[in-house]
């Protein structure tokens, strides 16, 4: 984790190819159908405020959410156009997955679809997880990129 939290942006046109997952791994565009099943996986796994965040970004079309799975079982999410257009995610990967290059995938086939939506750069938003991303998608922070000066801003808590 680096000691920054703010929002990084990604050259959309300058992407790695989407890293090879084991046998049965595969990462899809979010099937409608399956919305409710990725909201319970996300309040089970990780934070109430991206359960609303997925719901907006599954009910679009098409749906702005991909999903990492493993013979039939969820092992991660990455949505776009969520929090604001152009940002990308919310994202989690269930621990027992990390570190098998589900989330790198999850993260570059998100972006290869906001680059097929008309984008030419993403905005990664509030992480810290700054190495994760220099390193996937060569991602660097944005000069007073802060959540205070960031459309998280607008929210009634944070």
């Amino acid at each position: 984790m680096g000691v920054y939290a703010g929002d990084m942006i990604a050259n959309l046109t300058t992407l790695p190819p989407v890293p090879a997952l084991g046998a049965g791994v595969s990462v899809r565009r979010l099937y409608p159908g399956d919305t409710d099943k990725l909201l319970d996986f996300i309040r089970n796994n990780f934070d109430e405020v991206w359960v609303n965040e997925a719901r907006y970004a599954a009910a679009q079309n098409p749906p702005a959410c991909f999903v990492a799975v493993e013979n039939g079982t969820l092992l991660g999410f990455a949505c776009y156009d969520a929090t604001a257009k152009g940002f990308f995610g919310p994202t989690g990967v269930t621990e027992a997955a990390r570190g098998k290059g589900v989330g790198k995938a999850l993260l570059i086939r998100t972006m290869e679809a906001m680059r097929e939506a008309g984008y030419g750069y993403a905005v990664i938003g509030w992480t810290d997880v700054d190495d994760f991303y220099r390193k996937a998608v060569g991602a660097e922070y944005i000069p007073g990129g802060t959540p205070e000066n960031s459309v998280y801003s607008r929210m009634i808590s944070r």
